[in-house]
């Protein structure tokens, strides 16, 4: 808990646009001491784009950020990065070398580069990621961009945190329908094929056009770029197509769908954590008694209001942007 002079100090310093202001209040929100915070500057956020990108271990991703962040720069725009890391599964300790691809943008006062381990979150994200692309829109930052951790097809998070979702492939992967498979698939507004002098780039262009002929797009269609992210080739038309798809955000209105999408996550986030600290208390001390587990399940949640048989989800529905043809 942060007393009322501390939070006084350091909402000066935000407001002041101090780095280390903002460095310190996702410090307090990565520990579960940021709710004064975001209170105080909530109202403050909605101005900045936001863009997730995400994609399989390997494809270049912090390259692309890098090179996105250039080209944001080159605009006249700050920018705010989220690399979220991969942390172990024992310690929750992570790497965080994703700021190693980042190193020419550390000296730029107008790039504010933050490395955040997952500590076993799951869906590419670290549980204060939302807090932390919220406290970095609030600074004024112009443009948010969300790197995260890699895990293949449970990374739909991101497609509920960011305004514009980027899925970066690589050709030659060996896996590439395996990756563009239902899942990860329906949450892209633009395809990235990175690492485009591979000698197998255009057959996976191929496969992720085929891919898009079996869904239904609820109006807007991913565009699919090809880029080589070390040379910079193809992030101009990357850079373009993030603009084209804010501009349809925006004249459509359903900027204000994805806004409402980014609140919900944090919102269930934020319950969720409370309600699995509860959760695990309880285990801890509950005496199965000779119940089953989905009778001490029922047990547990009737104490959170929540009554009736649990039942197991079997539900595979696609995400809302887009769904498979002739099955949704």
């Amino acid at each position: 808990m942060i007393n009322e002079s501390t939070l006084d100090a350091l909402l000066r310093d935000f407001e002041a646009k101090r780095p280390r202001a903002l460095a310190r209040a996702i410090s307090l929100s990565e520990s579960g001491h940021g709710a004064a915070l975001i209170r105080h500057l909530y109202a403050r956020t909605g101005r900045a784009m936001t863009i997730g990108l995400t994609g399989p271990p390997g494809v270049g991703k912090s390259t692309l950020s890098s090179a996105l962040v250039k080209k944001a720069r080159s605009l006249h725009k700050s920018v705010g990065v989220i690399s979220v890391d991969p942390s172990s599964p024992f310690s929750h300790g992570a790497l965080l070398g994703d700021r190693i691809r980042l190193t020419e943008h550390f000296t730029d006062p107008d790039v504010f580069i933050r490395s955040m381990a997952s500590r076993g979150h799951l869906g590419g994200l670290s549980g204060a990621t939302a807090d932390a692309v919220a406290l970095m829109d609030a600074f004024g930052l112009d443009v948010v961009l969300i790197e995260t951790v890699g895990v293949g097809q449970s990374e739909i998070e991101i497609a509920e945190l960011a305004q514009t979702t980027l899925v970066a492939l690589q050709p030659g992967s060996g896996d590439s329908i395996q990756v563009i498979k239902a899942g990860i698939m329906e949450i892209a507004d633009i395809f990235v094929v990175n690492k485009a002098d591979h000698p197998m780039a255009n057959q996976l262009r191929r496969e992720i056009r085929s891919m898009m002929e079996m869904l239904d797009f609820a109006g807007w269609v991913p565009e699919l770029v090809t880029t080589q992210a070390t040379t910079g080739e193809g992030i101009d038309a990357l850079w373009d197509a993030i603009e084209k798809h804010t501009a349809y955000l925006n004249e459509t209105g359903e900027i204000e769908t994805r806004r409402r999408e980014a609140f919900a996550h944090q919102v269930r986030q934020l319950a969720m954590g409370k309600l699995q600290k509860r959760l695990e208390h309880d285990l801890r001390v509950e005496s199965p008694g000779g119940l089953d587990p989905y009778a001490l399940a029922d047990r547990i949640l009737s104490r959170f209001g929540v009554h009736g048989e649990v039942e197991e989800d079997i539900s595979t529905a696609a995400h809302p942007r887009a769904s498979v043809k002739g099955l949704m």
